[in-house]
């Protein structure tokens, strides 16, 4: 039912205004639930995804430059080696980053992240300031957004099914493993660095794909655009808002918060006010439901059905002391 919706939006609502909004919703949708594949299982923070947003423009914007691809379906097809791309560049990273632990982790991926914009502005092929341009799609003014909103909502569909089959898999168990004791986890014989370097990179691919597909609907992609260190901290806002961890909640947090974001930027964008409704509406779920969202109402639906048995695609996972030497 849900998928219907999104599926016929664009056909039902032809403004575009609104269809860019939901554009951006689903891009942002694809980044939280794709971050959640690594930092939601394997509760490491990243802030560095950024990193993998920028290189999948860039990666497109290149890639059809020099295979001289034109715009639109033909640059659609050339998504998929933007995420290899994304996912290529996450292996160095990954083994680099990966090397420390939580909060030391976290400052690794933000010196990462600085070290690739510094780069992007310094470097030949990147353009430098000036940046670069992508083909301009052949698309009709009046059904411009609509082609990137059906290809942003399949990359949406594939990633959380991706993100549904690792979680449910002897590999995503080993992640909730990790995530709740990684010493255990390591003691019981769990590859953790190779467990932790391969979500790191479905992560990673989702994300430069996306941002491939984001940059060439913008049409240009600049170096203070791509490597944007907010992007970083909205995708993991938007996952605890929804719940970290969870399939749905990163989905519904950057749904929700991206969508009230760009409303409230068109309608307050001269004096700042969305950012304060924005920071408002995020500190009342973090006070009321610090879980996330989609946590918060599953107990609270449990505590006055208690009888009521089975999980849902929504539920978060309860400490897995045993799950590393379940799955060895």
């Amino acid at each position: 039912m849900v998928f219907a919706v999104f599926a016929l939006f664009p056909v039902v609502i032809t403004d575009p205004t609104t269809t860019s909004i939901a554009f951006f919703a689903l891009v942002f949708m694809v980044a939280a639930a794709s971050w959640n594949i690594f930092s939601g299982y394997t509760g490491y923070l990243a802030l560095g995804h950024a990193v993998f947003f920028g290189s999948g423009g860039y990666a497109l914007a290149l890639l059809t430059s020099h295979l001289h691809v034109s715009g639109g379906w033909p640059a659609f097809a050339l998504l998929p080696l933007c995420g290899l791309v994304g996912a290529l560049i996450s292996i160095p990273v990954g083994l680099i980053a990966l090397r420390t632990r939580r909060h030391t982790f976290v400052v690794v991926t933000i010196a990462i992240f600085f070290i690739f914009q510094l780069a992007a502005f310094n470097l030949g092929f990147t353009g430098g300031t000036s940046g670069l341009f992508l083909p301009l799609p052949p698309f009709s003014a009046a059904n411009f957004n609509q082609p990137f909103y059906y290809v942003a909502f399949i990359i949406l569909l594939v990633t959380l099914l991706v993100s549904w089959l690792v979680r449910r898999s002897r590999f995503g168990l080993q992640l909730l493993a990790i995530r709740d004791d990684e010493d255990r986890a390591l003691g019981l014989g769990v590859k953790t660095r190779r467990l932790k370097l391969s979500a790191f990179m479905i992560s990673a691919f989702f994300v430069a794909m996306i941002g491939g597909l984001y940059f060439d609907f913008v049409g240009q992609v600049f170096p203070n655009t791509a490597f944007d260190p907010l992007f970083d901290l909205s995708i993991a806002l938007m996952a605890f808002f929804g719940g970290m961890g969870t399939l749905i909640g990163p989905v519904f947090g950057a749904l929700v918060l991206e969508s009230l974001q760009q409303y409230l930027t068109l309608s307050f964008s001269s004096n700042g006010t969305y950012l304060i409704a924005y920071g408002v509406l995020f500190l009342l779920v973090i006070l009321i439901m610090p879980q996330g969202v989609v946590p918060g109402v599953r107990d609270l639906l449990r505590r006055r059905r208690p009888a009521a048995g089975g999980g849902t695609l929504a539920e978060t996972d309860q400490p897995l002391a045993g799950a590393a030497g379940a799955t060895r």
